[in-house]
């Protein structure tokens, strides 16, 4: 029944922390494409996307801890799923990717902060992809247990 619990927030922390990584990126499209004599718009995406920023971190931590505990506290079935399934080492694999896609994301935000940002608006575009194609992996993974 624990188990249960910590999956149902597992899951809950995943999807709000994804929302977040889908949306950031859609913001540093923008913020490309944000003309030099813009300010105003340049400054209110640039606050958009700290608030959220900031606002991913608990959420990132969540669905780590929340993760692990199922491995750690949900039992013999847990417990086998951790040594012998290889789905799951790959699902944590693509979890500590997205990790430091996340990380970098937050390397970005500084670098439009500091005037620094070098990258074009459809780099942003094809960067925001990362995070739906990691999630098509992780659900196949969950879901279809391929290994």
């Amino acid at each position: 029944m624990m188990y249960m619990w910590l999956k149902a927030i597992h899951v809950f922390f995943v999807v709000s922390w994804f929302a977040g990584l889908f949306y950031l990126p859609r913001i540093f499209v923008n913020l490309a494409m944000v003309p030099a004599d813009s300010h105003a718009e340049r400054d209110r995406l640039l606050l958009m996307a700290r608030k959220l920023k900031r606002f991913m971190l608990p959420l990132m931590i969540g669905t780590w801890a929340f993760g692990l505990s199922m491995i750690f506290f949900g039992g013999l079935e847990a417990a086998h799923a951790w040594m012998t399934q290889g789905w799951l080492h790959a699902k944590l694999f693509i979890v500590l990717l997205l990790t430091g896609y996340d990380g970098y994301c937050g390397r970005l935000l500084r670098d439009f902060a500091a005037g620094r940002n070098t990258k074009s608006h459809v780099w942003f575009r094809v960067f925001n992809e990362v995070p739906a194609v990691a999630l098509l992996f992780v659900v196949i993974l969950v879901i279809v247990k391929p290994f």
